[in-house]
Order: C-alpha cells, then structure tokens, then sequence
C-alpha cells in the first residue's frame, strides 16, 4: 500500500503526434477516391485519333469529399475508349511519358467545337477536377490555393496517379483552374493567367511567343522549333439582304379565305423571327512552324480568304416565336380555365328570351307539344346569332365577342350546307352530306384512331381548329364561349329540323374517336331516325340478313336511300306509322305486353294464329321455307340496334356489373342483353304468322339449327334438323323471349332506340360543357392537325433527324392520348417536341435562303449545299469543303463582304481603335472580313527543361483573346530526377 502512490507520479502527459490534421484527412481522402475509381498506377492506351473527342463519348463520375466543414466536389471526366491490348506498352518501360503528357503534344484534336474547357486548353483525353461543392462558394485567398495545390501534389505523389489533377479556384464564372499531373521522374504544372484587358504586346502571335519562351526559360541556344496552331473566328449578326421572309398572317383578311400564310382551318407553321441569330466562321491554321508567318504588332500573314481550313457554326435563337408553337400554348391554357360559357357571356345565354329554364325537363315537355315549326329554309345566317341578342341582352350594348363577319365565315366553314337556301336543294344533298364518301385510307388519314382524336375531314376536327385559331386571333376564351354556343345552338337547330349534321361518318359513333364526336355522331343517328319516322318511310330500320351466332354478325346497314325500290314496294305500310300511333305504342307496359297476347298466343297454339295477317314484311327470303306450315319465310322488318357511346357503354357495363351474381340479377341481366333479340322475335312473328322457334333461330343464328340426313322409314333420304345444344337448354333465355314474344310489327313495338330522349341528353351535355372540357375534348384534334402539319412541312425540306422526332412524337403521343384525361405534364411535353420540331425545320428554311440554297443553278453544288445546310443543323460544326474557295465557302465570303458594306463608318473606325493598331495595318484583309471576333493560338514544343541536361519533355501553351477576355493556360513539364 505504502508503494502505490510511486507509479502515480510517474504519469505526465503525452501529446499524440499520429492524431491526422484537417489537411492530412483531406488528402487521404483525395488518395482514397482517386483508389475507388481506380486512377492509379501508369496509365496506357492509342494515341488519339483525328475528330475522336468529338466524335467520343464523354462521362463523367462524382463524389463529394471535404475539408473541415467545407465541401468539394471531385469529378473525373474522361473519354470513353476501348481497352487496347496492352501488349508492346510494357517494353516502353520507364521511358514512356505518362499519357497526358503525350496528349498535350497530339495535334489531331484541337479546337473541338463541343468539349469542357480543360479539353480545349490542353487536349487532355482524361482528367480530374476539385471544385468547391457550392456554386457560390469559392477559393479565393492565395493561401489557400497553394495549399490546395500542394495537397494534390501529396496525393498524387503518395497513389502514383498519372491522371492530371486540377483545383477550380476564384469564382466559378472565371474558369480557373491550376492543376498538376507527375509521372515516373516527370512532373508538369498546368498554370492560367486571366485578364480582362487585353495587355497590347499579346494581342498577336510574335509576342505570344516571347511569353512562351520566356516561361520555359530553355538554356539551349538554338531553341527546338515551336509548332503553332492558330485559329480566328469570325461573326456574323446581321445578315442584311435577307429580312426574315415569314410575316405573321393577316387577321382581318381571314373572313375572305385563303391569307399569306395562313389558310382558314389550317394551322399556321413558321417563326416570326429570324430562328437563326449569329453564323460564326472559324478559319484555322491547323500546322505552322515558327517563322513561317508573320504577326506582329506592324504586319500580319494571316488572312482569313488563305486559311487552309474553314469550319462554320450557326447560333440558334434562343426559343424563336414560331406560330404553330404559339398556337398550341395558347389553346392548352385553355385546358386550365375555370369558368363556365354562362359564366364568360352573361348569365344563362341559353335561356329562351330570358325565361327562366330551370332544368331539362321543361325543354322535353316543350318539345313534345305538336306546335308545327314553320321553317322554309335552312341557312346559319337565318338563325344564327340569336345567341347574341341574348347577350346584348344581358351585357349592354356591349359588342359580343365575334363579330359577324368572322363567325359566319366559321359557321359555313363548319356547315358547308346551309348555304343552300332552298330546303329541296338541301333535300337532295342529304343523302351525302352525311359525309358518305369512304374514307381514304392512309396511315395519316388513320392516325385518329392512334391519337383519339377526329378524321382530319370531320366536323369535330374543324371545328378543334377553328376554336384554336379564335382562341389566338379572336377574343381568346370569350371568342370560344361564343362559337360553342352558337355551335350548340346550331346543334339543336338541326335536330328540331331534321337536318343531318354534315362532315360525320354514318352509322354508329366510332369508338376510336374522342367523346365529342362520338356524341355530335350519336346526335346525328337521333336525327336520322327522327327524319325517318317524320317522314313516314323506312328510313334507317335495316334489312338484316342472317348469319352469325348471336345473329349481330351480319346485321345489314340498309340504310334510306341506298335501295329506292326497296323504299317503294314497302312505303306504303309505313305511312300509318304517324307519330300519335307510335307514341300510343311507347306507353305499353312490360307487364301489359305480357298480359296482352303473348300468353294467350302461346295457348291458342300455332293453328289459330295462322289466321293473324302477316304485318311487317321486308321481302321473302328466297331459299327458307317455314317448317309447319310449308309457306315461304320472310325477312321482318326490324329496329336496328340503340347507337351506343364509350360513356353509355361505360355506364351500362357498370349497371350490369352491379346486378350481382343472384339468380334474380341474372334474370335481369339477361332480360337488358336480350331487348334487341326479343324485339327480332316480335317482328318475325309478325311477318310469319305461324312460325315456330326452329324458323327464327335458322333465319337468325343458323349454326343453332343442325340439319342432317337420314333415311325414312321409305327409305328415301330426307333432311331432318333439329336446334343446337344450347338451344335446348330447359328455360334458355331464347325460348323464354320466344314464349313472351308477340306477333308486333316493328313499327308497332316499343322503340328499342329513344331518339327523343338520347338527342336531348346529348344537346344538354353539349350545352354544360365549359370551355375548358372542350379544349380538353378537342386537344387530341390539335395535336393531330399539328402532327399532319408538321409531317406536310417536314416533307419539303427533307430532314432525317426531324423524321425520326416525328415518329417519336406520334407513339408518345398515342400513348398519352389512349388513356381519358391524361396529365397535362405529358401533354406540355408533346406540344414541346412539336415545337422543337417546328423550330428546326424554321432554322432550316432560313439556312436555305441564306445560302441561296433554292438559286443555286448547277445540281452537284446545289445537292452539296443543302447537305451542308442540314449538316449545320445537326453538327455543332461543319468543316467547309475547299475552305474560302469551295462553293459554300465563297458564298460565306460574300455575306460577310456584304454585312461589312452596309455599316456607317463611324462605328467600324471605333471597332478598329478597340482591336488595336495592328487590325488598322490590315486594310487589304478589313475591307472584306471584320476584326476577328476571337483568336485562339496553340504553342507546343518539346524543350528539356530545367537543366539542358533533362529529358525532353513537352511544353504547350494556349491563349484565347475575344473582346472583353484574355486567357492564358499554359502546361509546362519538368524533369524531377535530373535538375
């Protein structure tokens, strides 16, 4: 115990000098990523080829590494290679100089026109970059780039990396960078000067030289030669010959037609301005040994007309107001308007001479009083703009949205027909104005049914683009509220009349459309069948012929008007048919049609009801007889099925669904799905008095009847037929209906198809719509307009990059369009690629008439220009073929020749003291070219340095000299072992 204090004392304290420094983690940090990405040890591959860091692909890899609390960012840009065999590279041994540096001597790829900068200061393949994390951040204090250098030095110098390194210091604008690559006994120091005034010395190739040796300060008299690379640009801003040809459409014109540019209900296509804003054309001197020419301050060689190569690029304006573009945005902002058209006109424009009309019912009972309607003639200049006396009405004096002028031009746009006055001219044309033709079949023509949209030759798809063009031209969403309620109106001014809406395929709304003309379809079927009755004719009950399991197969559209004698033979039985009749026949009830005769008809048996007269008789059928009593069989006339659509089979499907799985929702179920079949069943019982089940299924579904032959007891061979297996099914739903089926002629049953009420529901639905849920119908008919447009464009001009994006449009947009309601992020993106295609093919016409593409007499060089033309649409730079002395390039010479004439003297005398007294000596080259916009000399040489006795290692140094920025990088390399 007395011992134990002893070894207390002994303690004092240790300080830890293994403990890492903020500094020592960072470089380690450095050290570890540069191991992660495998960046250690030699590095090997080809020498570069000519164009490779154009034509290469370039990645990049990051991670974030920090320095106490200060982050940066460490990326590695490198162009993608294929590994090379590495056979042959190890005999090279120590001698061979690490990668990078060869790089820096390789003349195959300066001045590529799409790199990162360090690429094009010093032709490096690949190299990583430390740069604060933040972009504000930056490292500004001297201190602290030289500690940031020196730890790159470390870790390169630690891993054995021969990857150059660099560290972006200053503010991220200026594009500073210091950097340091090592290799086996070598070690190069990339260094950069960054001016904002020009130092008067620099500005030419002579004392860029001086610079240049002075750096590396060579103890070798006669110096290796130095090999210059020296390139000029030129820009070019205002090309003044040509005024940009597109002038935007004349509005007021529009009513008379056909205006410049844009034809009525078509899309206008172009931009307002001139699309292309700068041409830059680069003359470069890609090999010159010192001496060869002279540049100083007094004289210069260097004359652009001589350059031995000529590369051009064009500056594309920034987003150029095109107007099919602008068309597209202004119509897909409607999408997002909330009012209602009541909202926009004044209250309840729809009302009838301000009564109040409080829901739909009123207007049904309205139109079923047999008030005659006297009207002669059917003309939209009649009866239009009743519409606006009610929105005087409700707003002043004040002017309605469109004036007349425009909405009757759109209104006989729309409805071509009424501009027969006569009612009897109009009579003969109705049979085509239904739009009978056949449609042209065509992948374009089609391309409706991929979009949802309309046929480009329907009234919806007119109809799309005149609301886009009112929207643009006339009174925006006022405008369009406006045309829809006249459209309405005119709508149900046809239906009240029995006038065929025009630009529509008959028959049943075409579910590949979208909903709108689905319903403008539906409400032409109504007025159809409407037509049909009022006039007392056969009118659209169809012939239909047998065949089919279900019989729907080869229902017939015998529609009024294909067969005139037809029409003849069995008019007269329809003339009963009045409308007091029919509506008699509407108000039997279900269970009154049971009570009625179809029971007793079953008990009276088949002999009694022979004595009934056949009613409803379409013509005999030709090859059937009936089987009991031997007389001919005749085809009945039937009701077609109800037009269905995609909402109401939506909401049928929905009512099905919800019948359940129980016996009495399957009864029910059956009883909807079987309406049409039982409907059939009373016809033919009409028109075959004494017919049993075995008659109806032959001439209905004849798979459902098997005959075969067998022999009787006589011995002869008979056919004997007997109803299918399902047919015998106790209690099947078809001898079910069979049973309940009374003999009633078509024309007698209950309407399977309630014109009235259905054409009601879609004029109400047609009437609620907002123009918001309008623009939304009509979108896919844009998009459509604007694709055939873009397609009808796209074919003059001929380019292959703008085919393929047009491709790409349309299965983007058939699958955004497929779906109801798709998002509008999806739909921005659409209308964006269109107008990405509607800009190049501007910038296209624009090269054209710049180059005199179209001028051009002999075929080879026209052929030459236009590849030319479209190649500067899709290169970022295009060599030109001859240089100042190829077709191209001497018309380049031109523009510029002529861009210089037209300028006052004062400002060209200012440009020439602003670029310095060497440009002023340059009379001869002045006249034709303006001062170079930009310089660009590349200096290389291979110098021992810094002792005489050190490996001869490259040199590089790269300036650059535009108006307001001077830059010099320089790479110089160093010999580490012997110094």
């Amino acid at each position: 115990l007395a011992l134990s204090p002893q070894p207390e004392s002994e303690v004092f304290e240790i300080t830890d000098f293994t403990t890492a420094s903020e500094w020592e983690r960072f470089i380690s940090k450095i050290e570890e990523v540069l191991n992660d990405w495998k960046l250690i040890g030699t590095s090997s591959g080809k020498p570069l080829e000519k164009g490779i860091f154009t034509t290469g692909t370039w990645e990049e890899k990051s991670d974030e590494i920090s320095f106490a609390d200060f982050k940066f960012s460490v990326t590695h840009h490198y162009l993608v290679q294929e590994p090379s065999d590495k056979d042959g590279k190890e005999e090279l041994g120590e001698d061979a100089l690490p990668l990078p540096m060869q790089d820096l001597l390789c003349m195959n790829n300066d001045f590529p026109p799409r790199a990162h900068c360090l690429v094009r200061w010093y032709g490096l393949r690949e190299f990583v970059v430390i740069a604060p994390a933040a972009n504000n951040d930056a490292v500004v204090s001297e201190s602290k780039c030289n500690l940031l250098l020196s730890s790159i030095s470390i870790a390169l110098g630690n891993t054995g990396c021969q990857v150059p390194l660099f560290v972006q210091i200053h503010h991220k604008w200026r594009r500073m960078y210091v950097g340091e690559c090592q290799g086996p006994g070598v070690r190069t120091d990339f260094e950069m000067v960054h001016l904002r005034k020009v130092p008067s010395q620099y500005t030419h190739l002579s004392g860029l030289l001086d610079i240049f040796k002075t750096k590396i300060g060579c103890p070798l008299t006669p110096l290796p030669p130095v090999s210059m690379a020296i390139r000029l640009t030129f820009v070019l801003q205002d090309w003044q010959q040509y005024f940009w040809p597109q002038q935007p459409p004349d509005i007021d014109a529009l009513v008379g037609g056909e205006v410049g540019g844009l034809e009525f209900g078509k899309l206008p296509f172009g931009a307002c301005e001139d699309p292309i804003s700068e041409l830059h054309l680069a003359t470069t001197w890609p090999h010159l040994a010192e001496g060869i020419i002279v540049d100083n301050d007094v004289y210069s060689d260097l004359d652009p007309l001589q350059a031995p190569q000529w590369s051009v690029r064009v500056r594309k304006a920034d987003n150029p107001q095109c107007l099919l573009g602008d068309f597209l945005t202004e119509f897909f902002k409607l999408c997002r308007r909330k009012e209602s058209t009541d909202e926009i006109l004044g209250r309840s424009a729809f009302d009838e001479e301000g009564k109040e009309v409080a829901d739909i019912t009123h207007a049904l009972s309205k139109l079923t009083e047999p008030a005659p309607v006297p009207i002669p003639k059917l003309s939209v200049t009649n009866m239009v703009h009743s519409a606006r006396k009610k929105i005087r009405k409700h707003r002043g004096v004040d002017e309605s949205p469109l004036n007349n002028d425009v909405l009757n031009t759109i209104l006989l746009f729309l409805f071509p027909d009424a501009a027969d006055k006569l009612a009897d001219v109009f009579e003969n044309r109705s049979s085509t104005s239904a739009g009978n033709n056949p449609p042209p079949e065509n992948e374009d023509y089609n391309l409706f049914s991929q979009f949802k949209s309309a046929p480009s030759d329907s009234l919806t798809y007119k109809l799309a683009l005149c609301l886009c063009m009112i929207n643009f031209y006339h009174g925006g969403v006022k405008g369009v509220a406006h045309l829809w309620q006249e459209f309405v109106l005119e709508m149900r001014y046809r239906w009240e009349n029995n006038y065929l809406i025009p630009g529509l395929a008959n028959g049943s709304p075409d579910l590949r459309c979208c909903l709108l003309h689905q319903k403008l379809q539906m409400l032409n079927c109504c007025i159809e069948r409407k037509k049909a009755r009022d006039e007392g004719k056969r009118g659209s009950m169809s012939d239909r012929s047998p065949g089919g399991a279900s019989g729907d197969g080869a229902k017939g559209g015998d529609h009024s008007g294909d067969n005139p004698d037809k029409e003849k033979e069995f008019g007269k039985s329809w003339e009963s048919w009045s409308d007091s009749e029919e509506e008699f026949f509407e108000c039997l009830s279900d269970t009154e049609d049971l009570k009625g005769n179809g029971q007793e008809n079953g008990k009276k048996g088949a002999k009694e009801s022979v004595n009934l007269k056949p009613e409803g008789r379409l013509h005999p059928h030709g090859k059937l007889m009936l089987l009991h009593p031997g007389e001919p069989l005749y085809v009945p006339i039937t009701q077609e099925p109800a037009p269905m659509t995609e909402d109401l089979l939506e909401e049928q499907s929905e009512v099905l669904a919800k019948l359940g799985t129980s016996a009495e929702g399957a009864h029910l179920r059956a009883r909807m799905q079987s309406a049409c079949l039982l409907s059939d069943m009373e016809s033919f019982k009409a028109a075959n008095p004494g017919c049993c089940l075995e008659d109806f299924v032959r001439w209905y579904s004849p798979r459902d009847y098997i005959e075969e032959e067998v022999i009787d007891e006589k011995g002869n061979k008979v056919i004997r037929g007997e109803l299918s297996a399902r047919m015998k099914i106790p209690s099947n739903m078809w001898v079910e209906a069979w049973e309940t089926a009374k003999p009633v002629p078509a024309r007698r049953q209950k309407r399977l198809f309630d014109d009235t009420r259905e054409a009601e529901k879609v004029l109400h639905y047609l009437a609620v719509q907002k123009p918001a849920d309008l623009a939304r119908h009509l979108l896919p008919c844009i998009i459509h307009a604007a694709v055939l447009k873009v397609k009808e464009e796209e074919a003059v001009e001929d380019i292959s990059s703008v085919k393929k994006i047009i491709k790409q449009i349309i299965s983007h947009s058939s699958k955004v369009l497929r779906f109801p309601s798709p998002e509008d992020k999806k739909l921005e993106e659409i209308i964006a690629q269109i107008m990405s295609v509607e800009a190049t093919i501007a910038r296209a016409r624009s090269l054209k008439a710049k180059f005199g593409v179209e001028k051009c007499e002999n075929e080879e060089e026209k052929e030459d220009l236009q590849r030319f033309v479209n190649s500067l649409l899709e290169q970022p730079e295009v060599s030109v073929v001859g240089a100042g002395r190829g077709p191209a390039g001497s018309i380049i010479h031109k523009l510029f020749v002529n861009a210089q004439r037209v300028p006052a003297v004062p400002p060209l005398e200012e440009e020439l003291r602003r670029s310095g007294s060497q440009e002023e000596r340059r009379q001869g080259v002045q006249s034709e070219f303006p001062p170079p916009t930009g310089r660009e000399v590349i200096l290389r040489a291979s110098v021992p340095r810094p002792a005489p006795y050190s490996k001869a290692l490259p040199q590089r140094m790269y300036s650059v000299l535009t108006r307001e920025d001077f830059r010099l990088a320089g790479a110089f390399s160093a010999d580490t072992t012997f110094f």
